[in-house]
């Protein structure tokens, strides 16, 4: 387990998130097919080379949810009860195949739930591919709401 705890977030922390991942046309292909979603800007090249991109574009939502994957390791992994809330999700930029992602998270609130179990964190993530010229440019942010568990009490006895 690397998640954190409730405890363990603070407001304004920011999490660069060390993973990253290469979107091929086959992941792209699957997580349409997964979903049942057969947009052909995502599908059809010859339909999507008649569009404004001059190509396929990666399904939006498999950028937030490559987003959130490579996003667990720092922030929830073993410590999360349940995901809450995706929410103000844009796509200010196009995915395109073979573009790397790599994401950041940065906590901008937290709170105890109200029987003092558990606790409610929020972060800003943003998901980034690298351009040509080595510029970072955002292609996805939203605002991830979750139930986190609070660390555990040692026990009475001493011994955990």
């Amino acid at each position: 387990m690397t998640g954190r705890y409730f405890e363990e977030f603070a407001v304004g922390e920011t999490f660069e998130h060390e993973r990253r991942r290469t979107v091929s046309e086959a992941d792209n292909q699957r997580f349409c097919d997964m979903t049942m979603n057969q947009q052909p800007l995502h599908l059809d090249a010859d339909f999507a080379g008649e569009t404004q991109f001059g190509e396929r574009l990666v399904n939006g939502l498999y950028t937030l949810s490559l987003a959130v994957g490579v996003s667990i390791p720092e922030t929830t992994d073993g410590t999360i009860v349940a995901n809450l809330s995706y929410d103000a999700v844009e796509h200010p930029n196009p995915v395109f195949h073979g573009d790397t992602i790599r994401a950041r998270s940065t906590v901008t609130d937290k709170r105890e739930t109200s029987d003092g179990e558990r606790g409610v964190v929020t972060m800003h993530v943003e998901a980034f591919k690298t351009v040509a010229d080595g510029d970072d440019v955002l292609v996805c942010e939203f605002d991830r709401t979750v139930l986190s568990k609070k660390r555990p009490e040692p026990a009475a006895d001493g011994n955990s």
